[in-house]
């Protein structure tokens, strides 16, 4: 069979979460070599291990070459994996933060991951909310471009107290999954997560415009540490 050829971005890089529960016929050998053999100079593969009932591990994939993040998808699965949830997204700079300087610009399409010292993770999809309210508020797309950068650079204002406890991997999903960003979250502890979200909840570009998808919240580790932690044997 003859090598797919790539399929990119044309700016940043892909992302893939994965949501997957244990099968008995999970192979832990299979999982691991899945993992590694996806990781290289471009790509990375981060893997954690999920607290409740919605999945059991999650694998977050990102690098330039799309059909390698479908190939570790592929054989996840054949490792014995159920794929009960997913996001696809990819890597942007926000429409309200055009002029970023390169040395800004660079971590948001490029990340390195996983940043030191943060283990508590979780995922979340969000959207701006389109349905008016009764008094005729709420769509955020009908609100000029000017109004919205404001808003946007008071919620960003928001989280920016948090800088040191928190990492945010904000990525783009218009046209490609059912929200349009998902926000990865990495902390050193499980309430610094809890904290930010419900401190920039109350700002009025997530508050009266902000809607939301499920949350995945886990524990990073390496690979083999979370398959002994998940009882994948």
């Amino acid at each position: 069979m003859l090598p797919s050829p790539e399929v990119t971005t044309s700016v940043g890089w892909g992302v893939l979460h994965l949501f997957c529960k244990l099968t008995p016929a999970a192979e832990r050998a299979a999982v691991l070599a899945a993992v590694d053999d996806t990781v290289d100079r471009e790509h990375q593969v981060l893997t954690v291990a999920v607290l409740g009932h919605k999945a059991d591990v999650a694998f977050m994939a990102l690098g330039p070459d799309l059909w390698r993040l479908r190939s570790l998808q592929t054989r996840l699965q054949q490792a014995g994996l159920e794929v009960v949830d997913s996001y696809v997204s990819m890597t942007e700079v926000s429409e309200y933060a055009p002029d970023l300087p390169p040395e800004m610009k660079t971590p948001r399409l490029y990340p390195q991951l996983p940043p030191e010292g943060k283990r508590a993770f979780c995922f979340y999809p969000m959207s701006k909310r389109r349905e008016a309210v009764a008094d005729g508020s709420g769509n955020w797309f009908t609100l000029p471009y000017d109004t919205r950068r404001e808003l946007m650079y008071d919620h960003g204002k928001s989280g920016r107290r948090f800088r040191g406890r928190i990492l945010q991997v904000v990525t783009g999903s218009t046209g490609v999954d059912d929200f349009e960003w998902g926000v990865t979250l990495f902390g050193e502890h499980l309430d610094d997560l809890k904290d930010v979200v419900y401190t920039m909840r109350y700002d009025e570009a997530s508050a009266i415009y902000g809607t939301f998808g499920a949350f995945y919240t886990g524990l990073l580790a390496d690979t083999a540490t979370v398959a002994d932690r998940i009882g994948l044997r």
